[in-house]
């Protein structure tokens, strides 16, 4: 306090000289006049990027009072810092950009995130496409698979119709032309998929045209051919491409890539990763680095021999609950489609598919002692011992019985549940995929397939929790973020590449999220 009454003296007798000598008064002093310590601290120690945020800063008290508090408990780190500054004073681009709520200001980065159909340049990487389409944002400039679909709810929630049927559109090409749909729409992205959403995607579609949605079934066809394309040399050999063959000889599948060199996308870091991996042939572990690229899940435990380090992935060793429960849903969307259409043959065939496939994931993926699914590892002939949010996807596509239902509920109360959120495993590697990180279409995974099965307020709580989360960073920030910790309901971390901020999928689950719990929106700090 002493310091502040010494600072504005200082300034009065400077306006006192100034009258004596008949000169016109002093300027008003600056904010490192009003603030000092406090302001050398926030700028050198850059509480914000660019330093003249906190100058073009307001305070929410009288600047006396402020110092007061500043001297009486000088914050003790950088975080603490930013909270002090935040809590009295409004930070352009930050604190200032939540009061037009959460949802509106989702709506108004739909925008800023949709790219128009573009002649593709001769020698370049991208894949053109034949409508708008929405982007993630960051450094992913173009669409991508499985983020899509997330997108899409929101896009969906929010009245984007228009859009959501241009995406479709686009996918539907991107199977005509490749035969499925590719990780993104770059010429290094086509070896491999992404986790299969596009029969889910079909299920927000409002197109009435028979001819469309025929048109949409045929492609959807083409892809589950993609997938299930190893199933030949799978009976004779035990694994396949995207397909393997289970101990009592049924068929499940597995992510993969046609290619085993590194990704254009990550070339120095696959070359230090096989590099790593001593005694391994390097292709056998860039095939591994793909696959997990294909899983969505790049990088996460799930996918490590030892639980921790990317010198032991193997991907391809691995069979996915979530990856078979969404090609279950697939199956079960293809029986529909041909029952609309009249083909009674394809209607049998497709519900037998889907009927044995469950039979197999009760089998060999559902725990009934541990309460959980979990993925299959080959080499081993047993289930993985790790959890992880996976374990939902089943009650998300509908497939659980009540039983397994109620079991995966229980556990995600006493394991998965974070305070910022769902947890995607209980592993902290430095893997992006693990904790203490939190993703967006998990959360999504986890409130759906919950409230679906009679888990409600369980659902209801995860969403909330996640809501927070996501409005605290954006609120402190001006940021949707790719990823975030549930654990300090932070930024997250981990992972080859920096954090990304735009973000579509988080987006589109916060607007999904909001719109089935309209009071969240006016809860969020």
């Amino acid at each position: 306090m002493r310091q502040a009454v010494r600072r504005f003296s200082r300034l009065a007798a400077l306006a006192l000289v100034g009258v004596a000598l008949g000169n016109a008064p002093p300027p008003p002093p600056s904010p490192a006049d009003l603030y000092g310590d406090l302001f050398v601290a926030v700028q050198e120690r850059r509480i914000f990027d660019d330093n003249k945020t906190f100058a073009d800063a307001v305070p929410r008290e009288p600047p006396a009072e402020i110092m007061a508090d500043y001297s009486a408990a000088p914050p003790v780190d950088d975080a603490a810092l930013k909270s002090f500054v935040l809590e009295r004073f409004t930070v352009p681009g930050v604190n200032d950009i939540g009061k037009t709520g959460l949802r509106a200001h989702i709506r108004k980065l739909w925008s800023q995130l949709v790219r128009q159909p573009a002649p593709v340049v001769p020698g370049e990487s991208r894949i053109a496409l034949p409508g708008p389409y929405v982007v993630p944002g960051g450094r992913f400039r173009e669409i991508y698979y499985w983020d899509s679909y997330f997108t899409m709810l929101g896009l969906a929630a929010d009245g984007e119709h228009a859009l959501v049927e241009s995406m479709l559109g686009d996918f539907t090409s991107l199977i005509e032309r490749f035969g499925h749909i590719p990780n993104g729409t770059r010429t290094y992205y086509v070896s491999r998929s992404q986790p299969p959403f596009f029969a889910l995607m079909l299920d927000l579609s409002k197109e009435p045209d028979a001819k469309v949605q025929a048109r949409r079934l045929q492609a959807l066809r083409i892809e589950y051919a993609f997938w299930m394309a190893g199933s030949a040399c799978a009976r004779r050999q035990g694994a396949c491409l995207r397909v393997v063959r289970m101990p009592d000889g049924s068929l499940l599948n597995r992510y993969w890539d046609n290619r085993d060199s590194p990704r254009d996308e990550s070339f120095a870091e696959d070359r230090a990763s096989a590099k790593a991996a001593s005694g391994r042939p390097h292709g056998e572990v860039y095939r591994d680095l793909r696959a997990a690229a294909e899983s969505g899940w790049d990088f996460s435990s799930r996918w490590l021999g030892n639980g921790k380090t990317l010198a032991t992935i193997r991907t391809t060793d691995v069979v996915p609950v979530d990856l078979n429960a969404l090609l279950w849903a697939m199956e079960r969307r293809i029986a529909q489609g041909c029952g609309a259409a009249g083909d009674g043959t394809c209607v049998q065939d497709f519900a037998q598919r889907a009927d044995r496939r469950k039979a197999a994931m009760d089998r060999f993926l559902w725990q009934a002692g541990e309460g959980h699914y979990a993925d299959w590892l080959l080499a081993e002939g047993q289930p993985s011992v790790a959890l992880s949010a996976a374990t939902l996807y089943p009650l998300f596509v509908g497939m659980a019985s009540r039983e397994q239902a109620d079991a995966v509920a229980d556990l995600t109360h006493a394991q998965l549940l974070a305070p910022g959120g769902l947890r995607t495993t209980l592993n902290r590697t430095g893997q992006q995929w693990d904790a203490p990180n939190g993703w967006a279409p998990l959360q999504w995974i986890a409130v759906s397939g919950l409230d679906r099965n009679g888990h409600g307020e369980l659902a209801r709580t995860i969403a909330s929790r996640w809501i927070a989360t996501v409005a605290r960073t954006y609120q402190e920030t001006g940021k949707m973020l790719e990823k975030y910790d549930v654990e300090e309901s932070l930024p997250g971390g981990g992972g080859e590449y920096p954090l990304q901020d735009g973000f579509g999928w988080t987006n589109g689950v916060a607007s999904a999220l909001l719109d089935r719990y309209p009071a969240l929106d006016r809860a969020a700090p």
